[in-house]
């Protein structure tokens, strides 16, 4: 059984299923009392920070999903559980997302828009956008706002990743590095330590050499020995 409209919205019919249209509602989050039956949901220009697991779990006949124009910054890996198959359209566009997890859009069939967000360009994200089907419209406007490599901010992601630039090797890299740095630092613990211990027996054995020659010699003992008997 669906649930009537939320108090915030306002729905109307569409072939028999529902349209819910909560735009500019100053919502802060996504209401959880949508009807069962909604086949487009338009949620933008409001005040949403975050997609949780299974938001949309009880709606699966939802074909376009409109998120736009909000303050999203964080989407979890179930945000989409449930819809991944039914999405046609989805508008994630001028949000606050850096990044999302690669398993957000997991069989995802859905357009997405993805444009006029703040993408930290690396591995993940590049790895996300290969399995995703993006708005062709605004495909250009999904730039890096920050980057693993400082010279492609600023710039279109796809424009970079089709220039042959691959940001997974760069992350390979720099982890090769920073194994090297740790091996190095652990190398020259050891090293030190030998060295401090080679030195520190040597001190000892030294030490010892000069206690040995202060002892008086045998040939000594015998000659104070035979001067006490006279």
């Amino acid at each position: 059984m669906g649930f009537a409209c939320p108090k915030s919205c306002h729905c109307s019919e569409r072939n028999g299923l529902t349209v819910v249209q909560c735009s500019s509602r100053n919502l802060e989050e996504i209401p959880s009392d949508l009807p069962h039956d909604t086949v487009s949901l338009f949620l933008s220009s409001n005040h949403i920070t975050k997609i949780p697991n299974q938001a949309f779990k009880n709606l699966p006949w939802l074909q376009e999903l409109d998120l736009s124009r909000n303050a999203i910054e964080t989407v979890d890996a179930g945000a989409f559980q449930g819809v991944s198959e039914s999405l046609r359209a989805l508008d994630l566009s001028h949000n606050h997302m850096q990044s999302v997890p690669k398993e957000a859009f997991a069989r995802l069939h859905a357009k997405i828009s993805l444009s006029n967000n703040p993408w930290h360009c690396e591995c993940t994200l590049q790895e996300v956008l290969r399995e995703l089907r993006l708005d062709p419209e605004t495909v250009n406007e999904v730039s890096c706002h920050t980057s693993v490599q400082e010279e492609y901010a600023g710039k279109p992601v796809i424009q970079v990743l089709d220039s042959g630039i691959n940001f997974c090797n760069f992350h390979h890299k720099t982890t090769d590095v920073a194994m090297f740095v740790t091996m190095f630092g652990w190398f020259t613990m050891v090293i030190a330590y030998v060295i401090y211990y080679v030195r520190h027996n040597q001190e000892d054995a030294r030490r010892h050499l000069e206690y040995l020659k202060s002892l008086p010699s045998s040939s000594q003992i015998s000659k104070d020995f035979d001067t006490i008997s006279t």
